[in-house]
């Protein structure tokens, strides 16, 4: 498989501040890892000259873009209606829990329409992830 085959992209929410993007994407790079298929992963174990063993990452490119919250949930609709994509979201209210039980409670009593979104990452074909993320902007701190 080549580099370039696959391609995963995380999209933060561009009124969302710095500390709280970094804490959406690292909770949803946990979700797409273990939901996604073993192709993800390049070499599991890398060591190093000295025999030290450090955890291996993708083998595919991973960039984080930024897009206006008003159409960060349209992405994820498109993304999730995909069945080719693995779609990760996080909204508003895995800040606003602090167990898992409330953070299922509060988002199993809303209708999706009603859940603000904050960011989301999106694994898949390059080609298919590329029509919903390919003008989106690259994520900055500003």
């Amino acid at each position: 498989m080549n580099y370039e085959d696959k391609k995963i992209v995380g999209i933060i929410a561009s009124n969302v501040k710095p500390e709280i993007a970094l804490n959406v994407i690292g909770h949803l790079a946990i979700s797409i890892g273990k939901y996604s298929n073993k192709e993800i992963m390049g070499k599991t174990i890398i060591k190093d000259k000295t025999g030290i063993e450090h955890l291996g990452i993708s083998q595919f490119p991973f960039i984080i873009t930024k897009i206006k919250a008003g159409k960060l949930k349209n992405a994820i609709d498109k993304a999730k209606s995909n069945p080719n994509l693995l779609v990760a979201d996080y909204s508003r209210d895995m800040l606003e829990t602090r167990t898992d039980e409330e953070l299922v409670n509060s988002i199993s009593s809303k209708e999706n329409d009603r859940l603000e979104y904050l960011g989301a990452i999106i694994y898949g074909n390059t080609k298919d992830v590329d029509e919903i993320t390919g003008k989106f902007q690259l994520w900055r701190m500003d």
